[in-house]
């Protein structure tokens, strides 16, 4: 079957789209859920995901001192998390205070995380940088760490965003993404097709107004690569040892890859 890119085209959701068109598109969806962000997660993952992400980042290669570059940063949950890491209150020496660079495509998902950092006294070390990942506007070996959580599947070009992490890493430096994945436990997916088709949408009609964007949302999981080629993806982009971990049965996974 011929690869819509080939084509000029790409999904969106489960609509064949023009390339130049997906990056609106995605833009319009998430300007549309970024004020009801966390519920929206909460609605997709029944309010796992913030088990997930506390996992990614409490496993992540990230020490006192390191400077780490947070992709799709949207309300700034994962930043929050990293920069209790990089920068511990139990801090000695200036040399274990790291920052974080809190990046997302969306002006008003940006907007929405640096206010919520403001409001919860978190500024210090914090940076907002709005910037598409697919051309990240910063020089080569930056960070120590560079993370994307739910995020991987709505950019347009996918490989040329894996690049571009790789390339701002440090020698030595992870890579981490975390995004919903392909459910392995067979009885488990017709449930979990049901709640993304049918019980979705309707719940985000019911608490946000926006049936569609949940609708999208729902498809782009299903678009996205699964782990195997999301793995096969990184190597090609220049990762060493790319490697990946299922949580709740492959409903999302945790991919890794260093810069050697």
């Amino acid at each position: 079957m011929d690869n819509p890119k080939d084509q000029g085209t790409t999904h969106f959701g489960f609509r064949d789209v023009p390339l130049g068109d997906k990056q609106k598109l995605v833009g319009e969806v998430f300007s549309s859920v970024a004020g009801n962000y966390d519920l929206m997660n909460d609605l997709m993952s029944l309010g796992i995901h913030r088990v997930w992400k506390r996992y990614f980042v409490a496993t992540a290669q990230a020490r006192p001192g390191d400077r780490v570059l947070d992709l799709a940063g949207g309300t700034g949950d994962i930043a929050a998390l990293l920069k209790e890491r990089v920068a511990p209150r139990t801090a000695r020496s200036d040399r274990e205070v790291g920052s974080v660079v809190l990046g997302d495509i969306n002006g008003e998902m940006l907007r929405v995380g640096r206010d919520r950092m403001t409001d919860r006294g978190r500024v210090r070390g914090f940076q907002y940088v709005q910037c598409n990942a697919e051309t990240l506007p910063f020089p080569d070996a930056s960070f120590d760490l560079v993370t994307i959580a739910f995020g991987l599947r709505n950019v347009t070009d996918k490989d040329a965003a894996l690049r571009e992490m790789r390339r701002v890493l440090k020698v030595g430096g992870q890579a981490r993404v975390l995004e919903f994945s392909e459910v392995k436990v067979d009885w488990f997916k017709p449930v979990y097709d049901f709640h993304s088709f049918n019980v979705l949408p309707r719940l985000g009609k019911l608490f946000a107004g926006d049936a569609d964007s949940y609708q999208y949302l729902a498809e782009s999981i299903r678009k996205h690569p699964p782990q195997d080629e999301l793995r096969a993806m990184m190597d090609d982009a220049g990762f060493a040892r790319a490697r990946y971990r299922n949580l709740s049965g492959g409903i999302v996974a945790i991919h890794d890859g260093w810069k050697d």
